[in-house]
């Protein structure tokens, strides 16, 4: 298992950069499920979720699994209002 850490900020001008260090990083990783903590994620907007769906996405492509942990309320929330809440396995 491979894990991942959200910045304490995301925004938009961030998600880019972000998205592509982790896909750098996870591109050597032979484990099948990723773990992204969220927990210390305090300040995004929308572009946090494309970039969980972003990342999602190139695992889902690589045969591996994303699961979310300590998924913060607000975040939740947007991914409800987004419906794609389904789309994040959290624990």
């Amino acid at each position: 298992m491979r894990s991942l850490k959200l910045p304490g900020t995301l925004l938009h001008d961030q998600a880019n950069a972000c998205l592509a260090d982790w896909l750098a990083l996870l591109a050597k990783a032979p484990a099948a499920e990723v773990v992204l903590d969220a927990s210390a994620l305090t300040e995004f907007d929308s572009s946090a979720l494309a970039v969980l769906l972003g990342l999602r996405r190139a695992l889902i492509a690589q045969g591996k699994a994303l699961r979310v942990e300590g998924m913060t309320p607000r975040l939740r929330e947007l991914a409800v209002l987004y419906g794609v809440i389904d789309l994040l396995p959290s624990t």
